[in-house]
Order: structure tokens, then sequence, then C-alpha cells
């Protein structure tokens, strides 16, 4: 779908300036091999705000995705990123059995995507909501450790959804709405682990739902 190609696009050349060559080839790596699923939701609620503001007929899939709205969508996407990595590096410890360089080059990319990523969202309405997100990933880290608690671990997945309409929200030039909230919500109930394809959005008719939920509460 063109909204997770835009996306991708959008993380990758956020990242095209890191050096050393391994470092950004690492981070491409990770871009590429997770689900746009964070980015593709942010993508979508904005358009959907964006349309009730404007009072046009919301895009249909496929359309193309704004320059401002891909690199907002990709700030969202990179933190998400960098924290499943982090959390994957966390819980397989690969310092212990693996290549310690490896290891501590994986730990830089997941800094570095994070950091990218509030990069992209810095001045925006969605700035403290992404500093929030990566608190709250902290604090169920340390309690899934220190409790024995490995359900906390889809917290981050909620959490990251609630970040996307935030952003998409605030790109719109608006607020995320409670239904909206809601939503990014039931959507994250719907996922053991980490996101499948963003194709699986289309498929649930989740943009529709989006501008459904806007267009209700601009009724009201």
């Amino acid at each position: 779908m063109e909204e997770a190609a835009a996306v991708r696009r959008a993380a990758i050349a956020s990242v095209d300036d890191v050096e050393p060559v391994r470092l950004r080839e690492d981070l491409r790596a990770v871009i590429d091999g997770g689900s746009m699923v964070p980015g593709v939701l942010t993508v979508l609620t904005a358009r959907a705000g964006g349309t009730d503001a404007d009072g046009a007929e919301a895009p249909g899939d496929g359309a193309p995705v704004p320059e401002g709205v891909a690199e907002r969508a990709a700030g969202v996407q990179l933190i998400y990123d960098g924290l499943r990595l982090t959390r994957r590096l966390s819980q397989e410890e690969p310092w212990r059995d693996g290549d310690r360089q490896t290891a501590d080059m994986s730990v830089l990319a997941a800094d570095v995507l994070v950091a990218r990523g509030f990069y992209l969202l810095a001045r925006t309405e969605a700035a403290g909501a992404a500093v929030e997100v990566v608190r709250a990933f902290g604090r169920d880290q340390t309690d899934r450790r220190t409790e024995n608690r490995p359900e906390l671990d889809a917290n981050l997945e909620a959490d990251v959804l609630e970040l996307a309409v935030v952003a998409g929200a605030a790109t719109a030039g608006t607020e995320a709405l409670p239904e909206l909230r809601a939503l990014a919500a039931d959507l994250a109930d719907r996922y053991d682990d980490e996101f499948p394809p963003a194709a699986t959005l289309a498929e649930r008719d989740v943009g529709e739902q989006i501008a459904q939920s806007v267009g209700a509460y601009a009724d009201h």
C-alpha cells in the first residue's frame, strides 16, 4: 500500500546521513524488517482529520501522502522500531552468547532510531506524548524483569498506536478524540505481539473507521 511505502521512504531518508555506513545499514534493516502499522495509522488519522477540517471527501487508500504527513508518521514509526529493538535486545541479551560488537551496534541503532523519531516529532503537539511512550516503556520493561510479567510487553504496541492517532490528529490541526483513542486501543488488543503487515489496516477498513469517528464527533 502507498501509505506504508511513503512512511518507509521517509523513515529511511531520516537516517541517510548516519555514519558509519555499517550503522546506517543496520538502521535501514530494522526499518525494512518491521511492520509499518504505526506510521500508516498516523497517516490515516491525519487524512481523516484534515478532510474533516476542509469539508472534502477523504482520499482513498493508495492516495499520495504529503511529505509533511509522511515525516510525522515516520517519527512515530522510528520510535516504535527503536523501542521494539530495545525490547528484543533486553530479553535476548546477545552479549552473553553472541558477538559483543554486533550487540553494541544494535543498542546504538535502537538509540538512533528513537532519537530520530523524536527529532521528526519535535515542536509538534505529539512531542509530549512521544516522551510519555518512552517513559512508560522503561517502566514496563523494568517491571517485566523484576516481577516476571511478560504480558507488559504488549503495552508498547498499545501506547504506540495511541501516539499514532495523537500525532495524526496533531498533523491535521486537531486533537485525538476519545473515539480515536478507543479505536487505537481496540486495534492493539487484536495483536498478540509485534504488528502484522500494514495491509491489514486496509483489510479491516481502519481508514473508514477513523473517518467515521471524526465525522461523528464533528456532527455533535
